[in-house]
């Protein structure tokens, strides 16, 4: 896990529903890792908690699956910034817990195309699916998009009741498709994407995979 890695948690108190918390991870040694505060994933709030209190942490590793463990606040501590000191299990008690290195899923996501090279004029659309590599949208005027075309996005990132998490990046059209579809569907893969805002991706893909699997399951 690298200095600067985006940490997943979750925390449940007796009778209340889980809570969600996002941090970085600032320093690591000696067993422990050293997070900046957690700031509350609905909320984007930083969040206190006192020393012994438990999480369930997640984070993608760098063959960009996704890896979860159990830890534990140990102490307050003052790096360059105020941090928390929290335990690090051994390697055989860190899961893998997703196998495919970029899982796809299907998500309507309010999208904003901008062309790379001004061949056409900006507009939005929504997505089919996404995954951490690229995602596929819905193109119901076609605006001249031809295969390897080069454009910028922004992505609404949309989760349950969290605020939207916009996500800027470029890409490269790889196919259109127009047969079997009642419009034509573009997919992309993505050609420059920060680190964080990938890895928000993957977490997001693994939260509704894990979604649809719970509704299965009732």
């Amino acid at each position: 896990m690298k200095i600067g890695t985006l940490l997943h948690l979750e925390h449940k108190k007796a009778g209340e529903e889980v809570q969600k918390f996002r941090c970085k991870v600032i320093e690591k040694g000696d067993g422990q890792l050293f997070i900046d505060y957690p700031v509350n994933a609905a909320t984007h709030r930083t969040s206190f908690f006192p020393v012994g209190t438990k999480f369930s942490a997640a984070y993608v590793g760098e063959d960009q699956v996704i890896y979860q463990f159990q830890t534990e606040i140990t102490a307050k501590v003052n790096r360059t910034i105020p941090a928390l000191a929290v335990t690090i299990p051994d390697k055989s008690r860190i899961k893998r817990i997703q196998r495919r290195k970029y899982v796809r899923v299907k998500s309507s996501l309010d999208l904003a195309v901008h062309s790379a090279n001004g061949r056409f004029s900006p507009f939005t659309a929504i997505t089919s699916d996404i995954s951490g590599g690229g995602l596929s949208f819905l193109l119901p005027d076609r605006p001249g998009l031809t295969e390897h075309e080069p454009i910028e996005l922004c992505i609404a990132l949309q989760q349950s009741l969290e605020p939207p998490h916009f996500i800027r990046t470029s890409g490269e059209i790889v196919y259109i498709k127009t047969e079997g579809y009642s419009m034509p569907v573009a997919s992309l893969k993505f050609i420059s994407i920060p680190a964080y805002d990938q890895q928000v991706i993957i977490q997001f893909c693994f939260e509704k995979q894990r979604q649809t699997r719970k509704k299965e399951l009732l």
